[in-house]
């Protein structure tokens, strides 16, 4: 008989896309090491008529990581719910965790909490990647006091989520860890002067990312704002705009019009397969992220992937994840100024920062390389 734990881990996964998925699939693929792992995963995600986008699924021919799961959950459909607490009633696990990102699952999380509470009291872990979502509707508060009321700890993955889980935790306890890097190079090479031609910038060019799908909390338009102020100062740079766009696309491509910078920018308005994402991270000297709002960024971690730094706002849980001026540059947030500020900054650093040395180094002293031994601390505190 094994003597390894059991653990139920209730998340998105695969062929869903995004990077709740892909922090619960690297999640998986970590906790197996050392523990006996259940991932029940969503038959439904998000109804079509509240998701923005194209797809909710990865269309990507290959995917970075496809763990095996069970697809239970349907979100809106209370009889899965009862379906999935029977189901992990039988598993009979030492640690039932939910992931919770979007106050949209408060009931779902609740009615499954609920149900199999009598045999799992004080063996449920919420892993808080999201405290209150970016976007916040008036609703939000209760139904994220809905969602993790049954929790006995939580899991915050960001200094900004620890914080903002005192109010209801009361006296709950509170782990700490951190995003994976999302490695998406699927041992690919990319060539900087061939990724740069073919998106019609020179090999000279100096190119800025925007990466990840666009919402207004994620400051695309003080970027584009910005850029007249960056080219005064660097008249060869290049912005490079790639993501689905959730607002509408004419709200930000109106904005290169009238400030007479459409031929210097690029949108590439899709969803990106993991096997094209590195083509655009090799045509870039540096990732910008003018966010409004976060808690932590899964592209800034696909960024140092490729070891490319970053540029980011001082919001929420994002500066914790960058050593200013040796991984990338901390600004202020809400700044046109302050954005210009920091991509010069870095122009005038990169002569003498190794900034792709630092980065590796920071990855390789990831706190999420020591997930198990949380999880280990977490099993151990469950009277």
């Amino acid at each position: 008989m094994s003597s390894r734990k059991k653990i139920v881990l209730l998340g998105p996964a695969y062929p869903y896309r995004g990077g709740n998925a892909m922090f619960i699939q690297y999640l998986v693929e970590s906790l197996k090491q050392r523990f006996d792992v259940t991932l029940i995963n969503y038959s439904l995600l998000y109804p079509n008529f509240l998701f923005p986008g194209q797809t909710q699924f990865d269309t990507s021919t290959k995917p970075i990581k496809a763990p095996e799961s069970e697809r239970l959950i349907n979100s809106m459909n209370p009889l899965s719910w009862w379906k999935t607490a029977q189901r992990i009633k039988e598993l009979n696990a030492d640690l039932v965790c939910f992931d919770w990102w979007n106050p949209f699952f408060g009931p779902c999380h609740r009615g499954i909490s609920a149900l199999i509470r009598k045999q799992y009291q004080g063996k449920m872990l919420w892993i808080t990647e999201n405290f209150i979502s970016h976007e916040a509707r008036a609703a939000d508060m209760f139904l994220t006091k809905l969602g993790l009321f049954h929790a006995d700890f939580f899991l915050a993955l960001s200094g900004k989520v620890e914080q903002d889980l005192k109010i209801l935790s009361n006296g709950r306890s509170v782990f700490r860890n951190e995003l994976p890097m999302f490695d998406y190079s699927l041992g690919q090479q990319f060539n900087q002067a061939e990724e740069r031609a073919a998106l019609g910038f020179s090999a000279d060019d100096k190119v800025m990312l925007f990466f990840g799908y666009v919402r207004k909390y994620k400051g695309l338009d003080i970027l584009l704002h910005t850029f007249p102020s960056i080219k005064q100062k660097h008249p060869t740079a290049k912005l490079l705009v790639v993501g689905e766009f959730y607002d509408n696309p004419e709200e930000y491509i109106s904005i290169a019009r009238e400030k007479g910078m459409e031929s210097d920018i690029v949108f590439v308005n899709k969803f990106i397969p993991n096997e094209e994402v590195g083509k655009y991270f090799a045509a870039a000297d540096i990732v910008v992220q003018p966010y409004r709002s976060a808690t932590q960024s899964g592209i800034l971690n696909v960024a140092y992937s490729f070891g490319v730094p970053a540029v980011v706002t001082k919001v929420g849980g994002l500066e914790e994840y960058v050593d200013n001026n040796k991984t990338g540059i901390i600004v202020e947030p809400d700044s046109t100024d302050a954005i210009c500020e920091g991509v010069d900054r870095y122009y005038t650093l990169r002569s003498t920062v190794n900034f792709t040395e630092n980065i590796r180094k920071r990855v390789a002293q990831s706190a999420f390389n020591g997930i198990n031994d949380v999880f280990t601390d977490i099993l151990n505190s469950i009277r």
